[in-house]
């Protein structure tokens, strides 16, 4: 059983940043690549930005060049640095770890 834990959310203006943090318990973090997605009002889930056991790194076209996903396997917690935000970034972001997600953090960017 794995638990995961977002934080880092907030309110922040257009232009700003974030760091969002998912912080997972148990033994198997390092074996498997971890996710981000969001899900906006009324709209489904998205994918953000994937990075895999490796380090390798994808990104969903529309926040490419303004995310970046990093993880520390010595501490179990996977990072979404998020610059340039928009409006269009606000939604509840949510970590994926193999079959676990977390209950999801609130990005609201608004002026």
């Amino acid at each position: 059983q794995v638990q995961l834990v977002e934080s880092g959310g907030g309110l922040v203006q257009p232009g700003g940043s974030l760091r969002l943090s998912c912080a997972a318990s148990g033994s198997t973090f390092s074996i498997y690549a971890m996710a981000w997605y969001r899900q906006a009002p009324d709209q489904q889930r998205e994918w953000v930005a994937t990075i895999d056991r490796y380090g390798g790194t994808a990104y969903a076209n529309s926040v490419k060049g303004r995310f970046t996903i990093s993880r520390d396997n010595t501490k179990k917690t996977g990072y979404l640095q998020m610059n340039s935000l928009k409006p269009d970034d606000t939604a509840i972001y949510y970590c994926q770890l193999n079959i676990y997600w977390g209950q999801g953090t609130q990005v609201t960017v608004s002026s």
